[in-house]
């Protein structure tokens, strides 16, 4: 036993130094969270985790995630010490560009990093997505004798993930669904960037989660093995989520230990030496003992694993041949069939309602598409006809009531997409899409194909007034890398801007919703928003362009009428995603937008940004008001006069 001790102890030391070696080399990053937390990041990769280094993405992997992302050496140094595609060369290049050692984890980037994490309350929130999917999942396909879904999610939290509001949200959330498979390691060092966390955080931290609903253990030293184990092992034994407090030490055994000091700024020559002789350490930087590689190689164990699944697997599909299938299809992430044709419209509606009829007609078609909405549901249309409630006590059901919680919903969508084997979306108003904008830049960053569906997307929401009507937020939205915006005109757009959502993977979709009803376009030419942009209605040799988006496309389709009483040729263009025409060849969108013609654009948001389609905006630079909405466009200048008035002072 004292051998093992022996080896425990040079392994997680050997943790300890990779992470304030990479630190000192880089001279930038966070030495003291890695050096406190090294024991249970050992223990849960070396003993308790079920992985393979050599499939990072085996699906019934256990998931780790590293919420407090700015220990991110903790994470590398143990994947590269256990045997993922990490090598030492990519931890002597920390936070230096091209290497696979970023200073916070990205997922996609690095192998074994399980999610994008950096800000704060994200991480936590998200592990409760991927903690859902596989709950989801094993009672969709575990069958008795037959067991194919079946492993944990596990989490760093840091004082500052459970001070952000968003963990509190998803926290609830995960208590009220008991999450079983969730734990939590909640990094107690009583230390943040401003000093003692006291100067701010005093809360019952445990008795908080018990209210939640969640199992709360204590651990009071993190290098205390097998208090560690046994913790865990109470965990895996309760039906509830489970959060452990484990007291440690930042910059353990360093002078700077249980020092602002030794959290987001190199130990320093001197203070590094030092540690190196508090530690019994002799090794030069980058030095790891032989025997520490050969002791934390989980290659070959993690091959086993995934091996003796792959052969239940293999009894699975001869048992229930047609559950496989579909298993390894929602696996792959690829979708059954899609219908081509919309359905069919007789009158005006308002786009989230011809949202919801999309729905109708593509959830019973996609058994993995789960959804929800933060308690708008009938508001937000993201309830399809058939769909039951999941519950703690109903998890097939596949509509997710997330309460008042946008900001957790937008984190628990990326976490249940991140999974895989689900297509997730979740409804608010667009107002309150900047309640959940963390989550949707981390989806955008991650490239995962979450849709958001936003509704009551302008000044139309009329009476609730300004502090509901967004006015900035398309253009914010559109601002964002690797976020497609769409705007639909009408039912018929809103179908085609579903199947746009659905058919990508390579990142997120924020649909933008109407609250009133708006005219029927023709369902032939509405197709025409697969490719982002195009012409609605044209004239032989156009003399100028309106394009808009939206409902506005309706008042530009009447500006249209009233310059052609003028004598004025017009085409009018709906250009529902920037980002889809921006996709599009050049000669696709020279020939939609001719160069040369004037082009004035209508959009009843911020003017910022249209500049590169447009010579004139009729626009909204200003917050809404609180009144019937025909009257709020009226009187904030959204009139096809005012946009005649336009396009014919640049003839």
């Amino acid at each position: 036993m004292k051998e093992t001790r022996d080896l425990e102890t040079l392994s997680v030391n050997a943790i300890r130094f990779l992470a304030i070696d990479a630190v000192e080399k880089a001279r930038s990053g966070h030495p003291g969270m890695p050096m406190g937390m090294a024991p249970l990041a050992y223990l849960l990769f070396r003993e308790v985790m079920r992985h393979n280094p050599l499939d990072p993405d085996w699906p019934d992997r256990d998931r780790f995630v590293l919420s407090a992302g700015h220990g991110s050496m903790l994470l590398y140094a143990v994947l590269h010490l256990t045997g993922y595609d990490l090598p030492l060369e990519e931890l002597k290049s920390f936070r230096q560009w091209g290497s696979k050692t970023p200073g916070h984890p990205e997922r996609g980037h690095t192998p074994g990093v399980e999610v994008t994490t950096g800000p704060l309350g994200q991480g936590i929130s998200t592990a409760v997505g991927l903690a859902l999917a596989e709950r989801k999942l094993a009672a969709e396909f575990n069958r008795p004798g037959h067991v194919v879904v079946d492993h944990y999610t596990y989490v760093l939290a840091s004082d500052g993930d459970l001070m952000e509001g968003v963990s509190g949200e998803a926290a609830s959330l995960a208590g009220h669904w008991g999450l079983s498979k969730l734990i939590v390691f909640w990094d107690d060092n009583r230390i943040s960037i401003d000093g003692p966390t006291d100067l701010a955080f005093t809360e019952d931290v445990l008795s908080r989660f018990r209210a939640y609903g969640w199992q709360t253990l204590r651990v009071e030293d993190v290098n205390d093995l097998e208090a560690l184990r046994k913790a865990i092992k109470l965990a895996k034994l309760d039906e509830r989520p489970t959060l452990i407090a484990v007291r440690s030490h930042i910059g353990y055994g360093s002078p700077k230990q249980d020092s602002p000091k030794a959290h987001g700024e190199p130990l320093g020559p001197e203070a590094v030496e030092a540690t190196r002789k508090n530690l019994g350490w002799p090794y030069p930087p980058f030095v790891v003992p032989e025997e520490v590689y050969r002791h934390m190689d989980m290659r070959e164990q993690g091959r086993a694993w995934q091996e003796a699944w792959e052969r239940a697997l293999e009894a699975y599909a001869r048992a229930y041949p047609d559950l496989h299938q579909e298993l390894l299809r929602r696996l792959k992430g690829e979708l059954p069939p899609l219908p081509e044709e919309p359905p069919s419209f007789d009158k005006p509606l308002a786009t989230r309602a011809a949202s919801g009829k999309a729905l109708d007609l593509l959830a019973p078609r996609i058994p993995e598409l789960v959804g929800g909405s933060a308690d708008l549901t009938p508001s937000n249309n993201t309830k399809a006809q058939g769909m039951e409630d999941f519950s703690r006590g109903n998890p097939l059901g596949r509509y997710l009531h997330f309460g008042v919680r946008e900001h957790a919903m937008g984190a628990i969508l990326n976490g249940l997409n991140l999974h895989g084997g689900y297509r997730a979306y979740g409804g608010t108003f667009l107002v309150f899409s900047d309640y959940m904008r963390p989550a949707i830049r981390l989806s955008a960053l991650m490239e995962v194909p979450t849709v958001f569906v936003f509704t009551h997307d302008s000044i139309a929401l009329g009476e609730d007034g300004p502090t509901h009507q967004p006015v900035e937020h398309l253009m914010s939205l559109r601002a964002m890398p690797n976020l497609f915006v769409i705007r639909p005109a009408d039912a018929y757009e809103t179908f085609y801007a579903w199947l746009v959502a659905l058919r990508r993977k390579e990142g997120p979709t924020a649909l933008v919703l109407t609250r009133q009803a708006v005219p029927l376009l023709s369902p032939e030419k509405a197709r025409g928003l697969l490719r982002g942009g195009y012409v609605l209605e044209d004239v032989e040799e156009p003399q100028g362009v309106l394009v808009a988006t939206g409902s506005e496309v309706h008042l530009a389709l009447r500006a249209q009428a009233l310059l052609r009483e003028k004598g004025v040729r017009v085409r009018v263009v709906s250009l529902p995603s920037f980002e889809l025409f921006a996709a599009q060849p050049e000669a696709y969108r020279k020939e939609v937008l001719p160069p040369g013609l004037p082009v004035v654009a209508v959009e009843a948001g911020a003017s910022l940004g249209w500049e590169r389609y447009a010579h004139k905006v009729v626009a909204l630079d200003r917050f809404g008001a609180s009144a019937p909405y025909p009257e709020v466009y009226e009187r904030l200048g959204f009139t096809p006069e005012r946009v005649a008035e336009a396009l014919l002072s640049l003839v």
